[in-house]
């Protein structure tokens, strides 16, 4: 799965990974990280998410990677921003208000970026890339990320070969051997996701399990 690929789905509009609506469990379990006002949260695989937007509406600074100008795009123009730009490095580096949003290859995404990050907001991130990145990324949040900042993580899993992802199915066993060396996963919430995935109900998916964690980096 090559970076064309994420960038010819937003070109099309091939978006149905896109939630118009804020994620029903941000409210209930962001406040539990127990975050400063004011905290830098980190958004990876951003695209246009409103998620955002809920943040720092929440009184938080937005420091967002994506892949596609046109997902980037979108979302300033949709909040009626006029975004300054400038490039750094291989980046073209977009913000205005609270956000900042970094267009580019997550994978070079240089810990600059990141210094003053509180926590990880991942609804999409994780589960958009295929088994044989996932390890990857797991790796680059944890070199780039500070050592202090939870992870808010969505994840879903389905019954194996039901369908091509992305969404790429990830139980918690595959969150652990992921994350689990350097951080402690606990278990937010878990559900039957089935019924609000018409999307995924229509692919043939016949059972789907949502669930959120919270990772914390072990001391020690």
């Amino acid at each position: 799965m090559t970076p064309d690929f994420w960038i010819e789905r937003w070109q099309k509009g091939d978006i149905g990974f896109h939630q118009a609506e804020v994620h029903d469990y941000l409210a209930r379990y962001w406040p539990t990280l127990k975050l400063a006002p004011g905290s830098t949260i980190f958004v990876p695989l951003c695209g246009k998410s409103r998620d955002m937007v809920w943040l720092a509406a929440a009184g938080h600074k937005i420091v967002g990677v994506e892949l596609s100008p046109l997902a980037v795009d979108d979302f300033f123009r949709e909040q009626r921003m006029e975004a300054d730009t400038r490039t750094i490095g291989s980046f073209v580096v977009r913000s205005d208000g609270p956000f900042t949003i970094w267009c580019g290859d997550i994978f070079e995404l240089p810990a600059e970026a990141l210094s003053d990050v509180a926590a990880v907001y991942d609804r999409a991130a994780l589960v958009a890339l295929p088994p044989s990145l996932q390890a990857r990324y797991a790796q680059k949040l944890t070199e780039i990320v500070p050592a202090s900042a939870p992870i808010l993580l969505a994840s879903l899993s389905y019954p194996e070969g039901e369908i091509a992802g992305p969404p790429f199915s990830t139980p918690l066993g595959r969150l652990a051997s992921l994350f689990g060396g350097m951080h402690t996963i606990s278990i937010a919430e878990s559900r039957d996701g089935l019924e609000h995935s018409q999307n995924l109900k229509a692919r043939g998916v016949t059972q789907l399990e949502e669930a959120v964690y919270v990772l914390r980096r072990k001391t020690g």
